[in-house]
Parts: structure tokens; sequence; C-alpha cells
């Protein structure tokens, strides 16, 4: 059953207390940007909202809960450690400017040269990340280095099952 289907109207979560400040209006604030018509939010208390996402949590699947046996690399297990140093870049929004990503981009660098140290490749590439594209990608580069080396022919991979 989604949210949706257990809102109830006129539930509340949570109702603040009256306003002790000065009131801004908010289309002061963000102009045009404001919406239009409010959104279309599920109505429902606090617990029950918490039980809800509790409930789809405990459905997801993950290296706490049990072994997974198969994938290319994605869902396999990952040591927690690993996770929280990729987390440095969670916050590093795509879009960026790149003085502000000077220390991320210098990091991915100096991992990709130390890479190309460790494996004796010349050049070493951070994207894609895994799961099919990581897979494609690795093909293209098979592809090219057989291409590279006079053997084009080689068209065929043999796939375990």
């Amino acid at each position: 059953m989604t949210v949706f289907e257990k809102s109830v109207p006129g539930r509340r979560g949570f109702v603040p207390e009256p306003c002790d400040v000065p009131v801004v209006p908010l289309e002061s604030i963000v102009g045009r940007h404001l919406r239009k018509t409010p959104p279309a939010l599920p109505e429902m208390s606090e617990p029950g909202i918490v039980r809800h996402y509790t409930a789809l949590a405990r459905r997801n699947f993950g290296v706490d809960d049990g072994f997974y046996p198969l994938g290319s690399c994605t869902m396999k297990y990952n040591p927690k450690i690993n996770e929280e140093i990729a987390d440095i870049f969670a916050d590093l929004h795509p879009l960026a400017d790149f003085r502000q990503a000077q220390g991320a981009f210098d990091m991915l660098c100096d991992l990709s040269e130390a890479l190309c140290e460790i494996t004796g490749m010349e050049m070493f590439t951070m994207q894609p990340a895994a799961g099919a594209h990581g897979e494609l990608a690795g093909l293209m580069m098979i592809k090219a280095y057989h291409e590279h080396h006079g053997q084009a022919e080689r068209n065929t991979i043999i796939v375990p099952d």
C-alpha cells in the first residue's frame, strides 16, 4: 500500500507552534520560483509515516541482510570503510563551479595516477562507475586494445552462465 493510500484527509504529523517572530512573505524570498499550487502530499500521523518508511526499508536488500551472489560488482560486498570514503563526494553537486570542486578533482587525479602506477596502465577513468555501463566501457577498451594490436577479427566474448 502506498503512502498516499494510507493518507487520511486532515491528519497531521506535526503542527508547529504559532510564529513568534516577524513573518516574511515567502514570495519575497523565492519570487517566481514559488509553486502555483500546493504539492499533493499525503496526510498522515508522524508514527504512521515512520512505520510506513521503516517497513519499506525492511524490504530493501543489503549486504547487512544476507548474501547476494550475482552481479558484476554493484551488488557484491563493499567494505563499509570504502563506502565512507566514497561518500566524500556525495555532497558535491554535479553542476558545482570548478573552483568549488578543485579539491575533489585533485583527489581523483591523484587516485588515477596511483592506479595507473599500480596497474601499469597509461590512463585510468573514474567513470563509468560500475554495472552495465562499466562492463560496456571495459568491452570497448578490450576492443580498442585488439584493434591497436591488429587483431580486429577477435570479436567473440565468452560469458559465464
